[in-house]
């Protein structure tokens, strides 16, 4: 399949490592326009340095940190208000912090319910004026496994991606009629910063190795292995594109068979 994205704009959150930057590399490879979002300003230039560009691609980047909400909807609003309308929006932004549900306090919630949700919301009102008026959108959402299978000691994790996963899905309702879908990638175990900090946590409580803890996580998974980060990209690049036209609304594990659950 052919997947030709020329024409289009994308922005990417998150995009300066892991899934986040391997979507915004295979947008880019497929034609579309991509405008870079993240904190570090240095990891931008330099992600931005390695997007494959034509002469009809005009690729950006906004630096903003997400845990301000605010700052990131009024530098996104900007940027909107001065360039043509964006098609792509892929949500994708660092998990909270791992921990069992009694463990949490009420601040850990609220921090992870805006990061998540309120930046996802946010970001989808400022962009779905401009999709209906070409009547093509993509919202894409970078959640977790969780949301069909609650994850041990992600506590408040599974909590914010259930929440999300439902914001979604009723958001979906909503735009379909306007050429706009919305669709959630839930993640299995993947290769990125995240996942190694997640197995070094996991073995100082349990008093094991990385390697042991890395090796029994890779044998809960059918295939065997990790995801590479560029195989879930190619899920979300896939969502992107014309031809996914009729798919809103889904929950898509990229996940090596893992999630048990239908």
């Amino acid at each position: 399949m052919n997947i030709d994205l020329k024409g289009k704009r994308a922005l990417v959150c998150g995009s300066t490592q892991g899934i986040g930057k391997a979507t915004a590399l295979r947008l880019a490879a497929c034609g579309a326009s991509v405008t870079l979002a993240a904190r570090n300003e240095d990891s931008l230039q330099l992600v931005f340095s390695e997007l494959e560009a034509n002469d009809k691609q005009a690729h950006s980047f906004i630096c903003a940190d997400f845990d301000s909400s605010d700052v990131l909807i009024h530098k996104v609003t900007d940027f909107v208000n001065e360039n043509s309308p964006i098609h792509i929006l892929v949500n994708n932004t660092g998990g909270p912090a791992p921990g069992p549900v009694m463990d949490a306090v009420p601040e850990e919630y609220i921090d992870g319910f805006k990061r998540h949700l309120i930046n996802n919301h946010n970001l989808a009102k400022a962009l779905i004026p401009g999709m209906k008026t070409v009547s093509y959108g993509r919202i894409i959402n970078i959640i977790s496994t969780s949301v069909k299978q609650p994850i041990p000691d992600l506590g408040v994790s599974n909590t914010i991606r259930g929440a999300v996963a439902s914001w979604a899905k009723t958001l979906a309702a909503e735009v379909g009629r306007f050429g706009i879908t919305v669709n959630n990638i839930l993640p299995g175990f993947t290769d990125t910063a995240r996942l190694r900090s997640l197995i070094k946590n996991i073995a100082e409580k349990k008093g094991q190795s990385i390697a042991v803890v890395t090796q029994a996580m890779k044998d809960s998974v059918p295939a065997g292995r990790f995801a590479d980060p560029d195989e879930t990209a190619a899920a979300v690049v896939f969502l992107a594109a014309p031809q996914a036209a009729y798919i809103n609304g889904i929950n898509l594990p990229v996940d090596g068979g893992r999630t048990q659950s239908l």
